[in-house]
């Protein structure tokens, strides 16, 4: 069973209409069909609405965590900025970033390390993750 994408309401209408257009248009290019095809992918897997405030980090999320080496904070969305309408205030993660990868399915609290892509140990701790709005 495929795990639901959480969208709003305008994210999915956004995400329809340039399905729509793409198909009305009758786009012959490889990347454009390529597109439809994720476009109705990520269509039919959308769950409309928030995300559970069960405080797991997750995709659709805001995630404040906290660096271990100078206790320095940062806030982010964890999801794919493709699906995202993000006013660009908030930074985007992927989940299968290293970071992405190092906190997902944790909890407020819990502590993670992943090394970096330059090869540095990197530690810290999930301070929150609530359902992103």
């Amino acid at each position: 069973m495929e795990e639901p994408i959480w969208l709003t309401q305008d994210a999915l209408r956004q995400l329809q209409e340039e399905l729509d257009t793409i198909e009305r248009e009758g786009v012959d290019d490889e990347a454009a069909q390529v597109r439809a095809v994720e476009l109705r992918g990520i269509i039919r897997r959308a769950q409309v609405g928030t995300r559970p405030d069960d405080g797991i980090v997750e995709p659709g999320m805001r995630v404040t965590i906290e660096f271990e080496a100078d206790a320095s904070r940062e806030t982010f969305l964890l999801g794919a900025r493709s699906l995202l309408s993000n006013d660009g205030e908030l930074a985007v993660y992927s989940p299968e970033s290293p970071l992405g990868r190092a906190i997902t399915g944790l909890l407020p609290g819990d502590r993670f390390s992943y090394s970096a892509p330059t090869g540095r140990q990197v530690a810290g701790s999930v301070i929150e993750a609530v359902p992103h709005a």
